[in-house]
């Protein structure tokens, strides 16, 4: 990272621990001289966790953690943090830990290995960044940020501190990518050309709209209690706004919407499928607000289009006012490997198939008079190659981070493929906000109106 990345990095971080937060402590130098490595730890260590943000999926998360920990003794929640007294409340006492209102007392603590960051989509990138200028590694919720400076953010820190970062999609630890993975690099589908999913869904609470705490707001006593200047941090400043904070993927200022919160868990598998993971050449999001006319500011039907410099596509769809799924799909010259075919994406599924291309084999077969290699080999039946189910796919994805935080190694959804499957939906949002198509720059990681030069 040359000086004057750094600086900037600084600086950011410099800005987004301090605003907002009114709470007395001073602020760090985040130059590479204040950095810490963290502990060393060993192969039967148990590793403390904080887990930063313990709203419904927060609470999730570290449940799954503890529980994995109780197991087999590989780790333990020691500290919670939230801005809502209640959360915070309950959660310390679930886990026997210390509860805390702001994060950087969490990240000061010494005896903390790793945070779980599950805050609102806003402060992802803010908290992993000094997280890991703390010697901290992270598991960070998905969307692993809100904003294109901030993907960049994060893969430098990562490469700088040598810290362990997963992308808390835990459907990339799911078998059947690795399956697909492997199909395709042993050619059994020819060129990629399409990538295909989707994710729908059409009830109340699937569409964001979570319950609402009567009594809780920045005037709240006691558990009621939400220090709302906090949760808005680097956001614009607004006053107390109930929707907003209970249902915070409805509006741009903290989310990007069904593409932020739905799309990563489609996109990032994709992208460890394809063998590479890949930015993005051009992209396009469009859609609407077509059926629910409340507060919101995102759409609640949204489609994705995308194209890629190694000469394949990406088409995602997606409704909060509709159940049905399309397949999850990659087409090849050659043959079709689907991974999914209800469609849902974060389900679990006990096989994929390698549908062959009948019509490319009749016509090799009547230009050359030879039966073409591909059908020698797998014949034109659909191939069934079968997925390990066992263990669920969140517990491989914690599994492997406690792991990778031993060994060192590379987590499932490292920081790299978790960018590029990041560039390709903030560019949609952005080009659905904007009404234009978008490129992306691969040399300066940011969003473009005019084609760069393909990588």
């Amino acid at each position: 990272m040359s000086e004057a990345n750094d600086a900037n990095r600084r600086d950011f971080l410099k800005t987004a621990s301090g605003v907002g937060l009114g709470l007395g402590l001073a602020s760090r130098a985040f130059g590479r001289g204040a950095k810490s490595s963290g502990r060393v730890i060993g192969a039967n260590d148990r590793i403390q966790i904080a887990a930063i943000g313990v709203g419904g999926r927060g609470t999730y998360v570290s449940e799954k953690f503890a529980k994995f920990g109780e197991s087999n003794n590989s780790c333990q929640i020691v500290a919670v943090c939230d801005v809502y007294e209640k959360r915070k409340r309950m959660n310390a006492e679930k886990h026997k830990a210390k509860g805390y209102s702001d994060y950087r007392e969490v990240l000061a603590r010494p005896d903390v290995d790793a945070v779980i960051v599950a805050t609102p989509d806003h402060w992802h990138a803010k908290i992993a960044l000094e997280a890991m200028d703390n010697g901290k590694d992270v598991y960070l919720e998905k969307p692993m940020c809100h904003t294109n400076e901030e993907i960049k953010q994060l893969v430098d820190t990562v490469r700088e501190t040598k810290r362990v970062l997963q992308v808390g999609s835990q459907t990339t630890s799911g078998d059947q990518w690795w399956k697909a993975r492997k199909a395709i690099a042993d050619g059994m589908i020819g060129q990629v050309l399409m990538s295909q999913g989707s994710y729908h869904r059409n009830s109340i609470e699937g569409e964001w709209n979570w319950p609402i705490d009567p009594g809780a707001g920045p005037d709240g006593k006691g558990d009621d209690y939400i220090d709302w200047k906090t949760w808005l941090g680097p956001a614009p400043k607004r006053p107390w706004d109930a929707d907003r904070f209970f249902r915070f993927r409805k509006y741009w200022d903290y989310s990007g919407g069904i593409a932020t919160d739905l799309f990563y868990h489609v996109v990032s598998p994709l992208q460890i499928c394809w063998g590479q993971a890949q930015f993005p050449y051009k992209v396009m999001g469009s859609g609407g607000i077509y059926v629910f006319k409340d507060e919101r500011e995102v759409p609640d039907t949204y489609n994705l289009m995308a194209e890629y410099s190694a000469g394949h596509c990406l088409i995602l769809s997606s409704s909060m006012a509709n159940s049905q799924h399309i397949p999850g799909i990659i087409r090849g010259h050659e043959g079709t490997v689907v991974m999914v075919e209800n469609g849902e994406f974060e389900s679990p599924t006990d096989h994929i198939t390698v549908k062959p291309e009948v019509v490319w084999n009749e016509k090799e077969k009547k230009r050359t008079g030879v039966t073409p290699e591909y059908e020698q080999k797998f014949g034109l039946d659909p191939i069934e190659i079968p997925v390990d189910l066992e263990p669920d796919m969140m517990t491989r994805h914690i599994s492997n981070f406690l792991d990778c935080m031993r060994t060192r190694q590379k987590p499932h959804l490292d920081v790299e493929t978790g960018a590029r499957a990041q560039a390709v939906i903030n560019l949609s949002v952005q080009s659905y906000r904007e009404g234009r198509v978008l490129y992306w720059d691969e040399k300066e990681w940011k969003a473009t109106t005019k084609p760069p030069a393909k990588v």
